[in-house]
């Protein structure tokens, strides 16, 4: 019995492999970010390090999962001194 067509008639949608991949890819750059943080004692560097995790439970559409990841890893290179 394959499940995913009765979860695609009550809306739900199974992601994409990029997705997915990408989504794995910024989580375990912001846990880096947060343990690095953690030990520098650098509240920039951890609060950027829990969003990184997060935001992809947030985030639907792909293109807008690798921009937004984009941009909060830029933030995380350019806040590494502070």
């Amino acid at each position: 019995m394959n499940p995913a067509p009765s979860l695609q008639s009550l809306g739900f949608a199974l992601p994409s492999p990029a997705y997915i991949f990408g989504s794995i890819l910024f989580g375990l750059i912001g846990f880096a970010a947060w343990r690095v943080g953690k030990i520098r004692e650098n509240a920039w560097t951890r609060w950027l390090g829990v969003v990184l995790m997060f935001y992809p439970y947030a985030v639907t559409d792909t293109r807008l999962l690798y921009g937004l990841g984009a941009g909060l890893c830029a933030a995380l290179y350019i806040t590494r001194q502070r």
